[in-house]
This record gives C-alpha cells, sequence and structure tokens, in this order.
C-alpha cells in the first residue's frame, strides 16, 4: 500500500523491554517487502542493523527512541516511534531477607524486608500467617544508586498471637526459570515476661568471711 508504507503498530509494540546484552527487534514492518528502510535515533543519526520487512531491524540497541523511515515515488514516510527500555537482570537472583526483631509482643507492627540484588524483572510474593485475611501492607522501593536493588518491605499493624509463623518471599525471575525464597521466624507473644530461676534456696547459710555466688538465670 503506498500510502500506508509502513504496518500501523499497536501500542504495545511501541514500548520494548529489553534485558541488559540481550538483542531486540525494532518491529517496523513495510507493506512493500523491497522498501528501502533505514533505522533513525533521538539524534536523527543513521544506525545500521539487519533488516527484515516481516520482523524490522534486530541488533543490540541501546535505550532510546528510534524512528524508522523510508522512500515511496520520492515522499518520505517514518513510521511511529519505539522506545527501548534497558532493563538490568542476571542469570541468578541474590535475595536477602530481613527482621529488625523476630520477637514481638501484641500490638506492635511487624516489618519485614526481602531485598533482591541486580536485577529489575522480577515477581516477588509473599506468604506469611495473616496472608489470607490480607493483613500485610506491601511496599516496593526500586534504588538505582549505588547499585540496583529491589526493596520489598511487608507490613503486619497491630500483630496478635495469630501472626507467630514463617515469613517467607519468593523472587522469581520474569524471563528466565530462576526462583530464589527466604525465611524468617517470627514470634508474637501476648504479653511481655520475664522469666527468673534462682538456682539456690529459699534459704541459704553462709560462713563468716565466706564468698557465696548467688546466680540467677533470667529469660
Amino acid at each position: 500500500d503506498p500510502d500506508v508504507p509502513f504496518v500501523p503498530s499497536v501500542p504495545e509494540d511501541q514500548f520494548i523491554l529489553v534485558e541488559e546484552g540481550d538483542p531486540t527487534i525494532i518491529p517496523c514492518r513495510t507493506s512493500d517487502p523491497s522498501s528501502q528502510v533505514t533505522l533513525i535515533n533521538s539524534l536523527d543519526k543513521t544506525i545500521h542493523a539487519f533488516y527484515d520487512s516481516k520482523q524490522g531491524f534486530t541488533g543490540n540497541f541501546p535505550a532510546g527512541s528510534y524512528t524508522c523511515k523510508t522512500m515511496v515515488k520520492g515522499v518520505e514516510f517514518k513510521s511511529d516511534e519505539f522506545l527501548i527500555y534497558i532493563l538490568r537482570a542476571t542469570s541468578e537472583l541474590p535475595v536477602e531477607i530481613e527482621a529488625l526483631k523476630t520477637v514481638y509482643k501484641t500490638g506492635e507492627t511487624i516489618v519485614v524486608t526481602c531485598v533482591v540484588f541486580d536485577n529489575e524483572v522480577v515477581n516477588l510474593q509473599w506468604n506469611y500467617p495473616g496472608k489470607v485475611k490480607e493483613k500485610g501492607l506491601i511496599k516496593l522501593d526500586d534504588i538505582k544508586v549505588p547499585s540496583q536493588k529491589l526493596v520489598y518491605t511487608l507490613t503486619i499493624p497491630e500483630a496478635s498471637v495469630k501472626d507467630t509463623g514463617d515469613y517467607e518471599c519468593t523472587a522469581r525471575h520474569a524471563t528466565k526459570e530462576v526462583k530464589e525464597n527466604k525465611k524468617v521466624v517470627i514470634t508474637v507473644h501476648d504479653k511481655g515476661f520475664v522469666h527468673l530461676e534462682p538456682q539456690f534456696s529459699p534459704l541459704e547459710a553462709v560462713n563468716l568471711h565466706e564468698v557465696k555466688n548467688f546466680v540467677v538465670d533470667v529469660q
């Protein structure tokens, strides 16, 4: 179709997510397979890459904006703009779980964090005693500097004894068959307590000038 040299693209095709180091396709396809197509970046600079009229340009492209152009009977046509986003991802999935403390009293707020390092394409799920009642509040902080890390924070307000148990986060790589899970055990007591165990009798005898130790185990 000389009036529509580039096959119209859907919005999903215009936003291209690619893992760091992986090749990708800029899908500006032509209705005429013999069309001569040029790829340009946001600076209007020509980018050299392999072209297939049924797929588009293939290559390792830096993040940024790209447009394809072609000539039909002396008239220049441009394709839609394609935006490439580079996502950091590694084949391994380093994950750490952390709790400021593991013993709580009723009414306190439980806070557990799960940190995923060096990856941006991750699906993370929590499993914890109050999940069925959706008691937890989950927050995500995407930190880029000084290094890439995703910090998932699970908060349980007004904890009760029923919130005692395993708190587990499972991270799954979005594009590779890799997963990692970490677990911490949280205990919630109805109230605070101190348990004393004296290591001596109610009545003790001591000789004159004798030094005697009185030991109490405190929990």
